[in-house]
């Protein structure tokens, strides 16, 4: 990838239903280059696809961020009890007071309150801190 396509997939990570004429008027070259490039782009993998984004407003459900702390001398020996959760989307080591940053999809308010019951049930967990998400400005992940 050169400048041209990162400058092309900036643009399209912006808004990917913008014409290829003002993406290649962004980018300083020809509809046909931008148009060439993006279709490179598309067939090797690099972009994968165009999805929509709704606001949290606008999704079923309910997600949150449980920041959790444990008593294992490693966070390995904790992340059986995540794995078991399917509403768990992701469950990342952080640095800081709390040991993981777990974030959860769960489909009602009701179920996100049996999925922290759980955790915090569970003998190695010291401590659970959970954050509702309200809103989601930027989602660069795809």
């Amino acid at each position: 990838m050169d400048k041209f396509d990162k400058a092309i997939i900036s643009e399209l990570r912006l808004n990917a239903r913008q014409s290829i004429s003002f993406i290649a008027e962004q980018v300083n070259l020809s509809r046909s280059a931008v148009t060439e490039r993006i279709k490179k782009l598309e067939q090797s993998g690099v972009i994968r696809g165009y999805q929509v984004l709704l606001s949290e407003s606008q999704k079923s459900g309910v997600s949150a961020y449980f920041e959790i702390q444990h008593r294992c001398a490693r966070c390995a020996e904790v992340i059986h009890i995540f794995t078991t959760i399917p509403e768990v989307i992701t469950c990342q080591g952080i640095t800081g007071d709390m040991d993981l940053l777990v974030y959860v999809h769960a489909s009602s308010m009701q179920r996100l309150h049996e999925i922290r019951e759980f955790i915090d049930a569970q003998a190695d967990i010291v401590k659970i801190k959970t954050h509702v998400v309200m809103s989601e400005w930027i989602n660069n992940q795809a």
